[in-house]
C-alpha cells in the first residue's frame, strides 16, 4: 500500500477516464507502479456519499474483469457464493467505510456495502478490487479463482 503521488490524480483521472471525485489512494499497484486498485474517501469533494471504496482502476484488470461479468458471471457468482459470507461481507465493507467518515459528520452517508449494494453482487469489479487490497470478500475469491483458471476470457 503506498499514499498518492502527485502524479497519481492524473494517472488514475486517465484510467477512470474522468478526473476523481473523492480523494483516494493507491492500495496495489502493478510491478511497474501503475496504480490497481485506489482506496476512496467515504465522501467526494462536494460531500455527496461515495459507496465503493475500492475502485479497480488497472486498465489489464477492469477488462478481465469485464469479459467475466460479461459471460454471466454476476449470476454465476450470485450463485457459487454463500449468502451468508456474501451478507457478512456486505456488512464489514460498510463498516470499514463507515468507519472512514470524518468524526461527527452529520451530512449523507454512503449506504450499502461493496460497491453500494445492499445485497446480492451488483459488480464483479468491486469485490475483486477489496479482494486484491486485501479484504476478506467471498466474491473476490471467486472472481480471482476464476481468473486465475482462465475462464475469465
Amino acid at each position: 500500500m503506498r499514499g498518492p503521488s502527485p502524479a497519481d490524480p492524473d494517472v488514475v483521472g486517465g484510467l477512470l477516464g474522468r478526473r476523481p471525485r473523492a480523494e483516494f489512494e493507491v492500495v496495489v499497484a502493478d510491478a511497474g507502479g501503475r496504480p490497481v486498485v485506489i482506496r476512496n474517501a467515504p465522501l467526494m469533494e462536494d460531500g455527496a456519499p461515495m459507496p465503493t471504496r475500492y475502485w479497480l482502476v488497472g486498465d489489464e484488470e477492469r477488462q478481465a474483469v469485464s469479459r467475466l461479468e460479461s459471460a454471466g458471471g454476476v449470476r454465476r457468482a450470485e450463485a457459487d457464493v454463500d449468502p451468508v459470507d456474501l451478507e457478512d461481507a456486505h456488512r464489514r465493507y460498510a463498516a470499514e467505510r463507515d468507519a472512514a467518515l470524518p468524526p461527527g459528520w452529520n451530512g449523507p452517508r454512503p449506504t450499502g456495502g461493496v460497491g453500494g449494494t445492499r445485497r446480492g453482487v451488483k459488480c464483479l469489479h468491486a469485490h475483486y478490487a477489496w479482494h486484491l487490497a486485501g479484504g476478506d470478500d467471498p466474491v473476490g475469491r471467486w472472481v480471482a479463482a476464476r481468473l486465475a483458471e482462465g475462464t475469465g476470457d
